[in-house]
């Protein structure tokens, strides 16, 4: 059976065949690191780990690419505010780049509880100035951009496919561009920023042909993926809130720098919302996962964020975490059972469940039809270790082949198969999260109390253990140093 992908270009499925056979070259968006990582950040990064997942399980060779950002993403995602980590810096009073690295491995730390595999590469934004640069100057060459007093910006009406994968007109692009202040030197207000002129404050800044200052945040993405993947890439993901403006201005900077086709397939997963309202950090309503985490056992929240579509909004509840962690619970005492199942004469034939199972990671990689294959395959499987007869030999083999293909290699949800072991780490994480809590506690009461000594002593002491501290207006986070 072919594999078949919801392509947001074309806006339908489109039977997938990579541009080289054999090889398939994945570029997703990365996380801004300015804070913890939430629970949408886990949907999008869960949701494409197995996207990887799937591909290497067809036998293509995937190449996977994934930035992080630590520069140039303002706070109202356009040309205007300011950026989010020189923001974080200056609220907690230190250097952005520590920000940067600090979030970073927060995050790491975040997606390798969930399971989620490492990308191939990992480039940062801050890594990649020469690259860049070397892309502006391109446009400028040819004509799709212009210098203004420092600034350089692309010219949107240089580029007649300009947004043609959010479907607006570039009317509309010119009418949500109107809030930009009337002092502005660009030429159009849908014009948009591909390097910044930086004033003295600005900490983080870069000497160009144009000025001294910073790249626009939708410049990276473009100049990272032709770096690692080549001028035109298979599939390109990312959240859905980012096709405008982000991916349109990396399709129109790409294509005319190039004149290619920059992505063949673009993939969006859908938000996270909490009673039904799109979550976030700005509306004050995301669920971070450290917190999550020492409640729940992080695969049982991967199995929560797999049991919605991709495309479809995942809506949080407590009740709706408990219902998962029961559920995956039923599939880990299935494969315990199964473990500890005394061989007998009874075959028992999977045949069917691995061609249903195909059938729904080749229908657009529509995982809640596959976890629905494990249970109705648990079930199956209980029904034939119930017999006196007891499974085969070849059958046992076989049902734990199929689980670990689809359990565990392809879904990432059952680990290593034995529920001990998986209760004994979750246990063992939310022992370190209670004593990080109970010092935390400690040494804010210290600092209350003011005995800078001893909250310093803790902090230090910590840091030689391996966790660092940090200390914000929210009060303090800790993260395990990679």
């Amino acid at each position: 059976m072919a594999l078949f992908i919801y392509n947001s270009l074309g806006r339908t499925k489109q039977q997938f065949e990579p541009l080289h056979p054999g090889i398939v070259s994945i570029y997703v968006c990365g996380p801004t690191v300015y804070g913890h990582a939430h629970l949408g950040h886990a949907k999008s990064y869960v949701s494409f780990d197995v996207v990887v997942r799937w591909l290497r399980h067809s036998g293509y060779r995937v190449k996977y690419v994934q930035n992080i950002t630590d520069v140039g993403h303002l706070t109202d995602d356009a040309d205007e505010g300011e950026d989010k980590i020189m923001k974080q810096a200056r609220l907690e009073k230190t250097d952005p780049m520590e920000i940067a690295q600090f979030y970073t491995r927060s995050f790491y730390e975040d997606m390798d509880r969930l399971g989620v595999l490492r990308p191939s590469i990992a480039p940062l934004a801050t890594g990649h100035i020469p690259e860049q640069i070397a892309l502006i100057r391109k446009l400028v060459d040819s004509g799709h951009a212009y210098e203004a007093n420092g600034n350089v910006y692309f010219s949107v009406a240089s580029f007649p496919g300009y947004g043609k994968l959010s479907g607006r007109t570039d009317q509309e692009a010119l009418q949500t561009g109107t809030r930009v202040e009337a002092r502005s030197d660009k030429r159009n207000p849908s014009d948009f920023a591909l390097w910044k002129k930086a004033d003295e404050s600005h900490l983080m800044k870069w000497d160009s042909p144009w000025s001294t200052g910073y790249p626009g945040w939708h410049l990276e993405c473009s100049a990272m993926s032709m770096k690692y993947l080549g001028e035109t890439i298979d599939i390109h993901g990312g959240g859905m809130e980012n096709r405008f403006p982000h991916h349109d201005c990396e399709i129109a900077q790409s294509e005319a720098a190039t004149g290619k086709p920059y992505v063949r397939f673009w993939m969006h997963n859908n938000m996270v919302t909490v009673d039904g309202v799109k979550m976030g950090k700005s509306l004050k309503n995301s669920v971070n996962l450290k917190e999550l985490f020492r409640e729940h056992d992080p695969l049982a929240i991967r199995f929560f964020i797999l049991q919605s579509h991709y495309r479809s909004p995942l809506d949080f509840s407590l009740a709706a975490i408990k219902a998962s962690t029961t559920g995956l619970d039923k599939l880990r005492q299935t494969v315990k059972r199964l473990k500890e199942s005394i061989p007998g004469t009874c075959p028992f034939d999977t045949a069917s469940f691995v061609q249903r199972f195909r059938e729904a990671m080749d229908d657009d990689f529509n995982t809640p039809i596959a976890i629905a294959v494990l249970f109705d395959f648990s079930k199956a499987l209980n029904t034939a270790l119930d017999r006196s007869e007891g499974l085969s030999e070849a059958g046992r083999q076989e049902a734990e082949r199929f689980l670990e293909s689809t359990g565990t290699e392809v879904l990432g949800i059952l680990g290593d198969g034995d529920s001990g072991a998986g209760n004994d780490e979750l246990q063992s994480g939310k022992n370190l999260d209670r004593v990080m809590e109970i010092l935390l506690e400690l040494r804010a009461e210290a600092r209350k109390n003011k005995n800078f000594q001893l909250s310093d002593t803790i902090r230090e002491r910590l840091l030689e253990a391996g966790i660092e501290i940090k200390d914000t207006r929210e009060g303090a986070s800790w993260s395990v140093k990679s």
